[in-house]
């Protein structure tokens, strides 16, 4: 580092000429002290900006990358699961995720205001023609898989659906708990908002039986803003019906087989029965990125679908084979 002593050499030389002299002679600085000067304060700061900052191990300090990650809310508890497992062996790296739902996920995706969107359904059409207008060029990921359960309160004597039924149920032609072996009470339906992918997921494959058509929940449909919010619902509303991801399903809640059929065999949601394809509402987890991902996103959405499966197992969800 230049010293302070090097500046009065070079930069302050004086003049010869008197500030004050019977000649009328008034001293200036030197033109190439003054330039000298400037020189040196500019190596100076330079040369102590350009050293590179070191942790306490004398290492180099590199600054954070910050990966956002928007969307599904049943994504949302396992994506903060890897997040968190993941940044402490990569100190380069910030993950901050947030729900809001696969649509929220799908449009910030679009607008270019999030790394990775979460979505637990595919991408619509018209949302594929909205990036495509805006440049992007979205690529999936299959993260996880799912099982949506169907959920009611451990007082409610029923064990078994079929689809026809639960779609007979959320259309609204079925209203009492009688009508499916249950006790003479009124139906209270819960739904996630449309917002949500599970939703979405429900309307089209359950309500709609997997058709094209135009049928809707029932107008007495209750929407939920959250899984949490269908869960806390059915653990104190004996009447209360939902649907929920398979990892959202906690043990005060009584989970009901569903059938594809009348003629079929009543099966329970479980990682076993949604590998060997025997539960009939399973549905694959979406991770989307704005073209092929590079970097430090490509190498995080590596670990995900390889290392990242063990938390997949913990969280209650179903691994990729």
């Amino acid at each position: 580092m230049v010293k302070p002593r090097a500046w009065v050499a070079v930069g302050l030389a004086p003049d010869p000429c008197p500030l004050t002299s019977e000649k009328g002679c008034v001293a200036k600085p030197r033109a190439w002290a003054v330039v000298g000067l400037l020189g040196l304060l500019t190596l100076l700061i330079s040369g102590c900006n350009s050293a590179p900052a070191v942790n306490a191990q004398g290492q180099p300090v590199v600054a954070a990358r910050t990966i956002q990650n928007t969307g599904s809310d049943t994504l949302v508890n396992l994506a903060l699961a890897w997040a968190e497992r993941y940044m402490p062996a990569h100190p380069g790296v910030r993950i901050s995720v947030t729900g809001g739902g696969s649509g929220t996920g799908i449009a910030a995706l679009i607008n270019g205001t999030t790394d990775i969107a979460n979505a637990s359904r595919g991408m619509k059409k018209e949302e594929l023609d909205a990036a495509q207008k805006n440049g992007i060029a979205p690529v999936e990921f299959t993260v996880a898989r799912d099982a949506i359960a169907i959920v009611v309160n451990p007082a409610n004597p029923v064990n078994g659906l079929t689809l026809q039924q639960l779609s007979d149920i959320y259309q609204g032609k079925i209203t009492n708990w009688r009508q499916v072996g249950g006790v003479d009470r009124p139906i209270v339906l819960l739904s996630r908002e449309s917002n949500s992918g599970t939703y979405v997921y429900f309307l089209e494959n359950v309500l709609r039986l997997g058709k094209k058509s135009d049928l809707l929940f029932s107008p007495d449909t209750l929407l939920m803003p959250s899984s949490e919010g269908i869960s806390v619902e059915v653990r104190q509303n004996p009447n209360a019906l939902g649907y929920d991801g398979l990892g959202y399903v906690t043990a005060d809640q009584k989970v009901v087989a569903v059938a594809k059929d009348a003629g079929s065999s009543y099966v329970k949601p479980s990682v076993a029965t949604v590998n060997d394809g025997s539960y009939p509402i399973s549905r694959p987890l979406f991770m989307y990125t704005a073209g092929q991902p590079t970097g430090q996103v490509k190498d995080y959405l590596d670990w995900i679908v390889h290392d990242g499966q063990a938390l997949v197992v913990e969280l209650g969800f179903v691994p990729l084979k």
